[in-house]
């Protein structure tokens, strides 16, 4: 499998996908036959980037394709995986599934964003990954032929406005990556029905405000989400206001005093690992933090990443703990 990236010629969405040519005929001599349907060409942050085959060998860098991956049916086509990929994420099944493949590393910076190398990543003869590093370029491993596919949420530049909309969307394109649409279209309904039940049930709840933090436990900065985040749909959807919600950016640093200026009435705090309390702590040990209502009142909710963002099926569950926590 080889990947071609080349600069988007058209305003095209970064989910958008358009294959490649007519039907391919017979392979020649000495070579497998050409799957129907492929190659696939789609625009991925920019770039264009070409798929040969269904991919047999994947290399995972961050645990949100799972989800995708799982409800799919093709896990079994991950043969290494970075990062962290907390149990709580997963049922029985995709925990077994996820045991199988080795971890070539867990290791992660202060931000939650894996530390890998290219050298790492090259040995394992991908032909397809799924994720980014900050060390570790696409462009890189597009010479050595491999394709990269990062989350539009994490492109460079300006990231699609995410919605509940966009997780189908998304299982559609893993679907036509991997040859299994059907499945897709199975999910992807499935997903929608249960976004819809979820609103239904706040439709008349009293809607207070909210704010979606990751804070840097040992010391340091704190970073709010904006309206370029999944965390806007997904606190909408749970009859919620995000108090940040006239920051056209998806994630930025705020102050201490900014959130008590802006008094959200409960904080969901994420993580990528480690002890909740201690993610609890940093934002409501420090002085003058009690002046935050949410604070105040102890209506704090402490979730793992992947369940806010980036949009994928995780996100369904995370709302359905914000609503759990804080439904009236």
């Amino acid at each position: 499998m080889r990947s071609t990236l080349l600069p988007s010629v058209a305003t095209a969405t970064a989910l958008a996908i358009s294959v490649a040519g007519c039907a391919p005929g017979p392979g020649r001599a000495g070579e497998a036959p050409e799957t129907p349907g492929y190659p696939v060409t789609l625009t991925n942050c920019g770039v264009e980037v070409t798929v040969e085959a269904p991919p047999e060998r994947v290399v995972l860098l961050d645990s949100s394709p799972v989800a995708y991956l799982s409800a799919l049916g093709v896990m079994d086509k991950v043969v290494a995986r970075a990062g962290v990929y907390s149990s709580a994420y997963f049922d029985a099944s995709t925990q077994a599934e996820l045991a199988r493949i080795p971890l070539l590393t867990d290791r992660l910076d202060t931000t939650g964003h894996v530390q890998i190398s290219q050298e790492v990543v090259l040995a394992q003869e991908p032909d397809l990954v799924l994720g980014s590093a900050e060390n570790l370029h696409r462009e890189a491993l597009a010479a050595a032929g491999i394709p990269v596919l990062q989350d539009p949420s994490f492109c460079p530049g300006a990231p699609p406005v995410p919605t509940f909309g966009a997780i189908s969307d998304r299982l559609h394109r893993y679907g036509r990556i991997f040859d299994a649409e059907e499945r897709a279209e199975v999910a992807a309904s499935r997903l929608e029905g249960r976004v819809e039940h979820l609103r239904s049930t706040v439709a008349n709840a009293d809607r207070l405000t909210a704010a979606v933090l990751y804070p840097t436990v040992v010391g340091g900065s704190i970073y709010a989400y904006g309206t370029k985040s999944m965390a806007q749909p997904q606190l909408e959807a749970a009859g919620l206001e995000n108090v940040f919600d006239d920051v056209d950016q998806r994630v930025f640093e705020v102050t201490l005093e900014e959130l008590v200026g802006r008094g959200p009435d409960v904080l969901v705090l994420l993580h990528s690992a480690g002890d909740p309390a201690a993610v609890a702590d940093a934002v409501t040990s420090l002085d003058g933090a009690s002046a935050i209502p949410a604070v105040a009142n102890e209506d704090v909710l402490v979730q793992l990443f992947n369940f806010t963002e980036p949009p994928s099926p995780l996100s369904v569950t995370g709302l359905e703990r914000i609503i759990e926590r804080f439904a009236q």
